[in-house]
Formats: C-alpha cells, structure tokens, sequence
C-alpha cells in the first residue's frame, strides 16, 4: 500500500465528499436495500426504504446487481436530472456497494473539446473546399 500522509488522506476525502457529491448505497445479495448516505438527493434518489428490493426504489441498477465478486465501472452515466455521475458498484461481506461520484464537470469538459474539434473539422473542410475550387479556377 503507498505511504500517503494524513493530511493528504483528510483532504482527498473532504475533496470527494464535498465536491464530488459522495453519495453510496449497500444492497444485500438478495436485492434489499440495506444502508444508504452522502449526498443521494443530487442524483434523484431519494424515499429510500430498507429491507425493499432496490432496482424497485433505483432503477437504473436494474440488472446489475447483484455482482458476481467482480467490482464495475460505469463513467459518466446521466441521471433524469442531467447529473452525470461515475457509479462504481464492488462486492464486499456485506453486500454490494453502490458509490456515486458527480461526473458533470468531466462531461462538460468532455463536450467542450468534442464541440471544438467538430468545429475544426468543419473547417478543415471548407478550407480544402476553397483550396480545390481555386485550383480548378487556374
């Protein structure tokens, strides 16, 4: 395991929590909500009730869970209320976990560079355009 600092340990999880919108949820194997907490209420989630099947009370872990032992990644998944998130689901002894993290500035930042370089390309082709119709002027 790295040797990292107290300090920078405090600071990364404040940092996680805080800007990030740490919000988790632990599910039993057989499908139960068992323990919930951070900031749910950003990603739409809320009402939550344990012991109830979870895919009834979030329904974008339909045919998720359970894990089969193995963690999963899904990055920058929309939620009904345009928040991006990264949802890491992983296994443990008490069940699965299901942590979300906000991935909206990512995906702006994402969109931004997808958005210029579509605007390059368009003109890019204009120039070849102009290029091509003046050569076939002389």
């Amino acid at each position: 395991m790295l040797d990292i600092p107290t300090p920078v340990i405090a600071y990364l999880l404040t940092f996680i929590i805080e800007e990030l919108s740490l919000a988790y949820l632990l599910v039993k194997k057989d499908g139960c909500l068992s323990a919930w907490g951070g900031k749910l209420a950003v990603y739409g989630v809320s009402n939550l009730q344990a012991g109830e099947y979870i895919t009834e009370q979030v329904f974008f872990l339909e045919g998720l869970l359970p894990l089969d032992d193995f963690p999963l990644f899904l990055p920058r998944m929309k939620t009904e209320y345009g928040i991006c998130a990264d949802v890491h689901l992983f296994p443990s002894e008490e069940g699965d976990w299901v942590l979300m993290l906000d991935a909206t500035r990512d995906e702006s930042h994402k969109s931004l560079v997808q958005q210029q370089a579509n605007e390059f390309s368009l003109l890019q082709e204009k120039l070849i355009k102009i290029f091509q119709q003046e050569s076939n002027q002389n």
